[in-house]
């Protein structure tokens, strides 16, 4: 089983995150973190990285949902979506599987609720 899915778009790094950040809000999904890793790298460790940018996204009805059924799941939250700049024209966008993350998880009410997670997800990305 593969822990992301993802979709490559044939656009620039900043138009796709735009379109990434506009897909998950329409997927019912908040952007609640951001973390450029390419200027991490570079104010941290003076590192040249490529446009690498991790989204955290929240449904906050759904990660209600699964912090009531397991109290220690917020470790796996939120899920992240990766874009990244392939080439200058070319950006991919990844997203978490939530049934992969959380499959060494015992609760079947979890499993469930990662399971709508994922389709809501999986709709995003394969809508890019």
């Amino acid at each position: 089983m593969g822990y992301y899915f993802s979709k490559t778009l044939p656009v620039g790094f900043d138009e796709a995150v735009r379109r990434a950040t506009e897909a998950l809000k329409k997927g019912g999904f908040g952007i609640i973190t951001e973390i450029d890793v390419r200027r991490t790298f570079m104010d941290k460790l003076g590192i040249d990285f490529r446009n690498y940018r991790i989204l955290g996204a929240c449904n906050p009805r759904l990660a209600y949902e699964a912090l009531q059924l397991e109290d220690k799941v917020g470790t796996m939250l939120p899920c992240n979506v990766v874009v990244q700049e392939i080439t200058q024209d070319r950006t991919e966008v990844a997203a978490i599987d939530p049934v992969a993350s959380m499959q060494a998880i015992e609760n079947p009410g979890l499993k469930a609720s990662a399971e709508r997670v994922q389709t809501l997800l999986r709709n995003v990305i394969d809508g890019l």
